[in-house]
């Protein structure tokens, strides 16, 4: 059980702590481990055999990791995590599963700073936080509190920045209503926002797209994503909603495969795209990160930065600037 240092408010509810299992491998003297983490009434596989589908992977896991990822099409949380496992037990270390010169500590990742919901001081403090850490790109969760005192923080960050200075992002997670959703699109876009996630809530693809094309404001999808588990399904939330952009999180959509297939469907529909982890401890935000650098993305990444519970793992990742980056001389104190 991960323990958030403070409760962490969502427009789905406030999170104090969160469930996450680990896999290890072990043959021939080498370890691997991977993270199959669940976001509670937002994972598509929080479900009551998931303990006991765990447990079948156990017995299982000679069948190998494309049989089995072929059979657990439905838990793309274990899919994440086997895939992450096997990754790490035929690497050279069980944490360097993509060496690269971003774990080499010479290159670093851009990424968002998290507003997290709360009263209107809590997100002016966390929004002075950021500015103050040297993010250039803030990402505010919005649909909690007043509307009208969200805009208020939108425009005092405004009022001292311009957009070519901070690049604001918001994240509705499906708050508002279809009917109401435009008339707030164009509120927010007077203030030179990036991109608003999930405007509103996931299953409605005629009302998506209708926003998608009216919109002053560009839209990303998040949880629109969640359970589209074949490809026809992916090919049909594109064809129909045709978004700006989708936001991919490893642990909710199939993993790095699951990841790989919206990237190409991205690419071929000229939609844009980035990651975001989904609140991992430091071993699944490690082998996301460490995946997310191969990409080749510039644009800034919705990647955690580890410091959200008190009971994570010591790891190399930190975060300086506004970028996440592997200092080699932070070690892991992950224990198998």
């Amino acid at each position: 059980m991960l323990q958030f240092k403070r409760p962490s408010g969502t427009s789905r509810g406030v999170l104090t702590s969160k469930e996450t299992w680990f896999i290890h491998l072990e043959t021939d003297g080498k370890k691997g481990v991977g993270e199959c983490g669940i976001l509670r009434s937002l994972s598509v596989d929080d479900r009551d055999d998931y303990e006991a589908t765990l447990a079948w992977v156990c017995k299982n896991i000679h069948l190998g990791l494309e049989v089995l990822l072929t059979k657990l099409i439905e838990f793309p949380s274990i899919q994440f995590g086997l895939e992450t496992a096997f990754k790490s037990l035929l690497s050279d270390s069980p944490f360097q599963l993509f060496p690269s010169d971003f774990t080499n500590g010479k290159a670093s990742i851009p990424i968002n700073g998290l507003i997290w919901m709360g009263d209107e001081l809590f997100m002016k403090t966390q929004i002075e936080e950021k500015l103050k850490s040297g993010f250039n790109c803030i990402k505010m969760k919005i649909g909690a509190i007043d509307f009208d005192a969200e805009l208020k923080l939108l425009k005092s960050i405004r009022e001292s920045f311009s957009a070519s200075e901070i690049e604001l992002r918001v994240d509705a997670n499906g708050a508002f209503t279809f009917n109401e959703a435009l008339d707030k699109l164009e509120r927010l876009s007077e203030f030179d926002l990036h991109s608003i996630e999930q405007p509103i809530k996931a299953g409605n693809l005629e009302q998506m797209a209708r926003l998608c094309e009216a919109t002053p404001l560009d839209i990303a999808l998040d949880e629109e994503l969640i359970g589209a588990f074949t490809t026809v399904a992916k090919n049909k939330i594109m064809n129909i909603v045709k978004p700006q952009y989708i936001i991919l999180k490893p642990s909710l959509i199939g993993g790095f495969i699951g990841s790989d297939t919206w990237i190409d469907l991205a690419k071929n529909n000229n939609v844009g795209w980035w990651i975001t982890s989904a609140l991992e401890s430091n071993v699944g935000l490690n082998a996301i990160a460490q995946y997310t650098y191969l990409l080749n993305s510039k644009m800034p990444q919705g990647l955690g930065t580890g410091g959200l519970y008190t009971n994570n793992f010591d790891s190399p990742l930190q975060v300086k600037n506004g970028t996440l980056q592997y200092c080699k001389t932070n070690k892991w104190n992950y224990n198998f």
